[in-house]
């Protein structure tokens, strides 16, 4: 496995190391060891699919706050997504920064989420199948929401929306006085 530190420290683009023969491939998709030494949480809770029938879908942008913070590896295992991460921290100094990854069945490029960033991603092309294992249950009431156009992130995605979730396209717009009375 090849990690790759993103411009938001402990956010890694993870790629595989493939051992090919005549058969194909075999590339190790986690170790726990290495993500430790990369300073990123090895816990696995919990692991979810996400299947988009459209391209142009938008899921996002999720996170969960204390006391069920949690990080993410995502993959994309079918079809194509750009998938984004925002950085939550407020202590750190990209904070409301974010970083966009093509992830792709091709590609087999993966990415892993901090704890305390916003996630969502948009498919590009039609029956994409998302991966993502995560660090702590779905735990209600601590889930937290940004719109995906909010202009204090400036994410520019690659396609028009086609498809999005009334709860996805309702979220308030980011504020920094209302971050720091909910955290």
């Amino acid at each position: 496995m090849r990690f790759t530190e993103t411009k938001l420290p402990g956010a890694y683009i993870v790629d595989l190391s493939p051992m090919e023969d005549e058969r194909g491939f075999f590339a190790r998709t986690f170790d726990a060891k290495l993500f430790e030494e990369h300073g990123m949480n090895p816990v696995i809770a919990q692991a979810n699919m996400s299947y988009n029938r459209a391209k142009g879908t938008l899921r996002g942008m999720h996170m969960q706050l204390a006391p069920a913070l949690e990080s993410k590896f995502v993959r994309c295992v079918r079809g194509a997504l750009y998938d984004v991460i925002v950085d939550m921290r407020p202590e750190s100094p990209t904070y409301t920064q974010h970083v966009g990854v093509e992830l792709t069945a091709q590609n087999r490029r993966a990415l892993f989420v901090p704890e305390n960033f916003a996630h969502g991603f948009q498919t590009l092309e039609d029956e994409t199948d998302a991966f993502y294992e995560v660090s702590q249950f779905y735990t209600p009431g601590t889930e937290r929401g940004y719109r995906h156009d909010d202009p204090a992130f400036g994410i520019e995605w690659p396609l028009p929306v086609s498809v999005i979730s009334d709860k996805d396209a309702s979220w308030d717009l980011f504020s920094r006085d209302t971050e720091e009375v909910t955290r």
